[in-house]
């Protein structure tokens, strides 16, 4: 059996580990366009700021590795063109120029996402940057010391977690964003107002529910940033607008979202037999709503590509959905969120109620105590939990998991108000935050 692999970051990297393994018999060849495979973006910000000294950590496979399992690595491929019916590959190595094709049995696309890079005049300048791959990484790593003011136009994790670093190495941080709050995606205005003041207090400069019109330049190089309401001078920018599928090589011969995100059955398998899709090129059910959506995560990518593995041959092993479960770190503040945000639930027209603890972490008779925010949000007929989210100078975040667990188990906020939780005064209160919310419910 001969499986070629497109593209090789976290679904990519997880499929062909676990194919070596479960399927030894198999031939694996991989495609990728890059010079790296399974690099964590998530930690440019990281890297950005200092926290990480040497970004050869963020990675945690290398094709050298993939060579020794016995698979076949060509990195500084890329892949032109796919014939699924005929099953076979026109790949072009970057290196030589030279162009061929390659046949398959089976077909794992893997082939992630790309930063969307919206139709800007000047948007070709100079010192407009995307954060996503290593290149991005080691090129912004590289034009940060001559910089000394930056903008980042974008507003979401990877947007709020850029300012932060940028400013903690001394620049003049701008934050723009269409939207009228930070992190509109992932928590309601409640939340989002601590954040904001939090990138306040720290002399960033917010620029919310402004839309860039211009990037002004000079001698080929970006010089400031135009948006309908304001100008930003900028000798850096970073664009984190979000991401797109990057699947343009499959459309009309696979079942695609919209926007270009792959179809897949909950064993990974596309609307062809032979293929087998994951990651941030593939949509996802959403277990709040039940319905296909694109939520581009590691941790879904990571998911799909053990199952692509698992239900190579035979469909052996269901996905069990996403909560499209996330945290971030701003500052001294932990935030985490699961699910549906109220504001999102109403927008999916779903009838719900929210119910919100404010309390100390921990008992007031211990030396140290911290402020949390939870809420969590609910179904009113079924009172089946949808969402959560939590704030605190404590690290609560985990918790966030256990309202994961409920929201893939479909159970209700009166669950969630008698769940069995330790007691310890250096980590809680006799109520749990999370009880505390259920009995509020009740």
């Amino acid at each position: 059996m001969k499986v070629l692999v497109i593209g090789c970051t976290h679904a990519g990297t997880a499929a062909i580990v676990n194919i070596t393994n479960m399927h030894p018999d198999a031939e694996i060849t991989v495609y990728e366009r890059n010079d790296n495979i399974s690099f964590l973006s998530c930690g440019i910000a990281l890297y950005v700021g200092g926290v990480v000294q040497d970004a050869g950590g963020l990675f945690y496979n290398s094709p050298e590795n993939l060579a020794k399992s016995g698979v076949t690595t060509h990195m500084k491929h890329d892949v032109l063109a796919v014939d699924i019916a005929r099953k076979i590959a026109h790949v072009k190595n970057l290196e030589t120029g030279v162009e061929f094709s390659d046949s398959f049995d089976k077909l794992v696309i893997t082939t992630g996402s790309w930063p969307i890079t919206p139709r800007i005049p000047g948007i070709d300048q100079k010192n407009i940057l995307l954060s996503k791959n290593y290149n991005h990484a080691k090129t912004i790593i590289e034009k940060t010391p001559d910089a000394k003011k930056v903008v980042v136009v974008g507003a979401g994790y990877i947007g709020v977690e850029l300012v932060e670093a940028f400013r903690e190495n001394g620049k003049e941080v701008v934050l723009i964003d269409a939207l009228p709050r930070v992190l509109n995606k992932y928590l309601d205005a409640e939340f989002t107002r601590e954040v904001e003041q939090t990138l306040q207090e720290h002399q960033i400069l917010l620029a919310l529910g402004e839309c860039v019109t211009e990037f002004e330049g000079q001698d080929g190089a970006v010089t400031a940033v135009k948006t309908d309401k304001g100008r930003y001078e900028a000798d850096l920018v970073i664009l984190c607008i979000g991401f797109r599928p990057n699947t343009a090589l499959f459309k009309g011969q696979l079942d695609m979202l919209p926007n270009g995100a792959i179809v897949v059955d909950e064993y990974m398998h596309t609307s062809h037999p032979d293929v087998l899709a994951g990651g941030d090129c593939c949509a996802v059910r959403y277990n709040p709503t039940g319905k296909t959506e694109y939520i581009p995560l590691a941790t879904n990518a990571v998911r799909m590509g053990v199952l692509i593995a698992r239900n190579l041959k035979d469909k052996v092993l269901a996905h069990r959905g996403t909560q499209g479960t996330s945290g971030i770190r701003i500052f001294d503040l932990n935030i985490a969120a699961t699910g549906m945000t109220e504001q999102s639930a109403k927008d999916a027209g779903l009838d719900v109620a929210t119910t919100t603890v404010i309390d100390n972490e921990r008992p007031e008779f211990m030396p140290t105590y911290n402020q949390l925010r939870l809420k969590v949000v609910y179904e009113k007929g079924s009172r089946r939990i949808l969402g959560a989210q939590v704030l605190s100078k404590a690290d609560l975040t985990q918790s966030m998991n256990a309202v994961s667990v409920a929201i893939q188990s479909k159970l209700t906020i009166d669950d969630l108000a008698l769940m069995d939780f330790f007691f310890q005064p250096h980590y809680n209160k006799p109520w749990n935050w999370l009880n505390a919310a259920g009995l509020a419910a009740l």
